[in-house]
């Protein structure tokens, strides 16, 4: 896993696809994108190295 970069599983059935992206921006984008497919989808935030930070999950802002 590289430090810095934001990442997210998505299940499936039995497989877990987990999913990066250097910037948060698009990791959100994503991992909203799989959400609004119906998709089950787990946020994990920012690897430092050891711990994920940043993992609260983001949540799709009415527009």
């Amino acid at each position: 896993m590289g430090v810095g970069k934001y990442y997210f599983t998505v299940r499936n059935g039995q497989n877990n696809i987990t999913i990066s992206r250097a910037k948060k921006d698009e990791a959100v984008n994503a991992y909203l994108n799989y959400i609004n497919l119906g998709k089950d989808v787990n946020w994990l935030g920012a690897y430092n190295g050891k711990n994920f930070d940043d993992n609260e999950a983001p949540v799709a802002s009415a527009a």
